[in-house]
């Protein structure tokens, strides 16, 4: 998809929904959130509601009083303790994967893909391991089901911009990506899975598929051992360390860097991306607005001329953006969400697919199958298809 038609299209989503919602049967949709273990993701249940071409129409919560509360908040009568009673009897079209904890994720993508959803819109990271990316991609490959991630930055309609300045000498050549998470009290390996997520979905996307990892995993300044090895949050499984150092080699052979610390972060700073050329870098932060800037001129050394950073929007470097709400949009998972309608009408995949989703998991797992085999250059795709710290 071209820079033009996909500003087109998530720029012009909400009216071209609009109109044609006017006529269109509405898709069901059934939601699966987890009150107390993951909940409903960054609003994976109330998105719904906003988008003209779909109706909520069940949601299940194995929580007895977070499944009341979801009813009475959505203005539902239809609720259910069993996801897989619900996903039996509601019919949906879309399944909304809500919970944060992801040891859950597979076996509800499992069941909504066996009832017959034609989409799911996920809440990240994909799932636990490699092993259940496959067992999910080659379900839904089965069925046809198109699978969306909700990496909601890669829905930032500024992405196509920021392609065009790399391809068209704006920052030159370009010399490497620099990223990191938010280094708070998640700092290391947690922040590599719940934010780094976020960093390596769209390092992938803009340096190509990554080839090749070597990374080191610490705590307390000390190399991870199988002692330090412990049941991760946010049903992650096994995890440790406080401190990552991963550089990862892309198809394209920009380098990628990814690092994370405990408590090294600060609002101001931290959790995205910059890419850096010659002749300029753009940093895209992942909770800021605007969410992309630039700072043109050379990065290999001292200037002598004053220079600032300017936004970039989708009308260009230095100009107001010109649509309306952007940044909520997506930042409300609406584009993501109309994205993977239009997927299951065009018959494609959606901008930040399942694929995508197992990419993030890979480039994770790397980082530790590369700490357990001594910080060496561990190749994709990755043979060690579990956790690798499972195997320490």
């Amino acid at each position: 998809m071209n820079r033009r038609h996909f500003i087109t299209t998530v720029s012009a989503a909400s009216l071209a929904f609009n109109a044609r919602a006017a006529d269109a049967e509405k898709l069901p949709v059934a939601l699966i959130g987890h009150t107390g273990r993951g909940n409903y993701g960054h609003g994976l249940d109330s998105m719904w509601a906003t988008l003209p071409m779909t109706e909520i129409v069940a949601v299940a919560d194995a929580d007895e009083k977070g499944l009341a509360a979801q009813l009475k908040k959505l203005k539902l009568t239809k609720g259910y303790a069993d996801y897989h009673q619900m996903l039996g009897e509601a019919k949906a079209d879309i399944v909304a994967v809500g919970p944060r904890q992801i040891d859950q994720h597979r076996d509800m993508c499992m069941a909504a893909i066996a009832a017959g959803a034609k989409g799911i819109y996920i809440e990240k990271p994909f799932c636990r391991s490699l092993t259940e990316a496959d067992e999910i991609i080659a379900a839904a490959e089965k069925s046809g089901t198109k699978i969306a991630i909700a990496h909601r930055n890669r829905y930032q309609m500024v992405v196509p911009v920021i392609d065009g300045l790399m391809k068209d000498g704006t920052i030159g050549q370009v010399l490497e990506i620099r990223a990191r998470g938010k280094e708070d009290k998640r700092g290391g390996s947690l922040d590599l899975w719940v934010l780094g997520s976020h960093v390596f979905n769209l390092i992938a996307h803009f340096a190509g598929k990554p080839v090749a990892c070597s990374a080191v995993v610490l705590q307390d300044g000390k190399l991870v051992t199988k002692a330090d090895v412990k049941d991760g949050d946010e049903g992650i499984g096994p995890l440790a360390g406080n401190e990552v150092h991963a550089r990862f080699e892309t198809e394209s052979g920009i380098p990628a860097f990814f690092d994370s610390v405990h408590d090294r972060g600060t609002k101001e700073a931290g959790f995205g991306l910059q890419i850096i050329g010659t002749k300029g870098v753009i940093d895209m932060r992942m909770d800021a607005d605007p969410v992309a800037q630039i700072l043109l001129g050379t990065s290999l050394g001292p200037i002598k001329t004053a220079r600032e950073w300017q936004p970039i929007s989708t009308a260009g470097i230095g100009k107001p953006e010109p649509i309306a709400n952007a940044g909520k949009q997506v930042m409300a998972h609406t584009i993501g969400g109309q994205d993977l309608i239009a997927a299951i009408k065009e018959n494609r995949q959606p901008l930040c697919s399942a694929y995508d989703g197992r990419t993030t998991i890979e480039m994770i797992s790397a980082v530790f199958e590369s700490h357990r085999t001594g910080g060496g250059r561990v190749t994709f795709p990755l043979k060690t298809r579990e956790n690798p710290l499972s195997l320490l």
